[in-house]
């Protein structure tokens, strides 16, 4: 730690005072509304990683899911001496606890790690999952409800890289989604006691790689009931969260039949559209959500042909979708139209943008690979506020929650405030 335990309780709740906000909830990797947008606040613009960060706390292994917060507790998932494994700080950056829960698949990108997938949380458990296919149900304080293998029941992942899609919590279940050469699957367990409720196949042909996904699921309504909304080999599909049935799905995102477009940035939503990026960064598509059966015909509202992302996935706020290139390209667009409203560039660099953006504040934080995040204007013309050096690789994406920016780097957990 980089403060003593009273110092760093005092610099939390001073940041607090300052803000007027008490802790608000992150509670899955692209927050409360699955759209990498934080509700109010005020949040840093610049810091210096090594002197003015409220506090820093050191990770027992390098992994890339981002940290969830729910009343005040971080949980995030690492590695730890071989192990799968599941922690929790709290908001002074004291662990709580850490639990194992078998023995980790290391990742093989060198970006990538057996725990990309991040956390998700009801507000009364803690669900996990990891590259080794151990899927684990936690009580808040670390003991575990439940935990099974996915591997071992349904056998080991094709994908070319390491396994990065995080479940996603219905009212009943926790689901986990499989895109790969193969046997692609949705399957939905119960939340209190693990037991398999539904397990449907998601196949389609498509060309090399085309078939392999890295996209997180996101719980949408359909017709007033829950319903999932998927990702991957080509198809933007709807399924019923009670039984995993297909309700509608979009295809003919690649009618040149091009290979290695393999899916990896997620969907967005703004209202009834989904914002879909696609083509390695060369294609960005607006689908209208709902219909039944093969809506391609007819709910495919716009395609754009020279933008969009490959790895990271789009923000959404205030009715606008912020995208993130790979390179640092920044562009904001008209989820409606298709429409660029204002772009510019982050400087070039050797380095690449994994983690996805988030927007707080009116200002979108975009961390680089080798550790830069950078601050620029949200609401346009484009302008470049700052660049601050982590000085560690940062792969996972910034959270910022109640005035607080949380930045899990490859060594540390690191907590600013303004």
């Amino acid at each position: 730690m980089t403060h003593s335990p009273l110092t760093r309780v005092a610099l939390v709740l001073l940041a607090f005072a300052a803000t007027g906000f008490t802790a608000e909830n992150w509670p899955r990797w692209r927050g409360p509304n699955d759209n990498g947008c934080a509700a109010g606040g005020a949040y840093p613009v610049k810091w210096d990683a090594n002197a003015n960060v409220l506090w820093k706390a050191p990770l027992p292994g390098v992994g890339c899911s981002t940290p969830i917060v729910w009343e005040r507790r971080i949980f995030l998932t690492s590695p730890a001496d071989g192990q799968d494994a599941a922690l929790a700080f709290d908001w002074s950056g004291k662990q709580l606890w850490q639990t194992t829960l078998g023995p980790e698949r290391p990742g093989k990108h060198r970006n990538g790690s057996g725990s990309n997938p991040s956390p998700t949380t009801d507000g009364k458990g803690i669900f996990v999952y990891f590259k080794s296919g151990n899927l684990a149900a936690l009580e808040l304080d670390g003991e575990v409800r439940w935990k099974t293998n996915l591997e071992q029941r349904y056998g080991r992942d094709t994908l070319f890289w390491d396994y990065g899609s995080s479940p996603v919590l219905t009212d009943k279940d926790v689901v986990i989604a499989l895109m790969h050469h193969g046997e692609s699957w949705l399957a939905a367990f119960d939340k209190l006691t693990g037991a398999l409720h539904w397990k449907v196949a998601r196949n389609y042909e498509t060309p090399m790689e085309g078939d392999h996904s890295y996209a997180t699921p996101i719980l949408v309504r359909h017709q007033g009931r829950e319903a999932l909304l998927v990702w991957g080999a080509q198809h933007l599909t709807a399924h019923d969260a009670g039984d995993g049935r297909l309700l509608w799905s979009c295809g003919n995102f690649n009618p040149d039949s091009k290979k290695n477009w393999v899916a990896v940035a997620s969907a967005v939503l703004v209202g009834d559209m989904a914002v879909v990026p696609y083509g390695r960064g060369l294609r960005l598509h607006g689908i209208k959500l709902g219909g039944r059966g093969d809506v391609t015909a007819t709910h495919r509202l716009w395609l754009r042909g020279d933008t969009g992302s490959f790895v990271p996935t789009p923000a959404a706020c205030d009715g606008r979708v912020c995208l993130l290139r790979d390179t640092g390209e920044v562009e904001c667009i008209d989820p409606a139209t298709g429409r660029t409203l204002w772009s510019g560039a982050i400087p070039k660099s050797h380095s690449k943008f994994y983690a996805s953006p988030v927007v707080a504040d009116g200002r979108i934080y975009a961390a680089r690979e080798d550790g830069v995040v950078f601050v620029v204007r949200a609401n346009g013309p484009f302008e470049l506020l700052a660049a601050n050096d982590m000085g560690e690789r940062v792969i996972a994406s910034p959270v910022p929650v109640a005035g607080l920016l949380l930045i899990r780097s490859q060594k540390h957990l690191f907590c600013i405030g303004r």
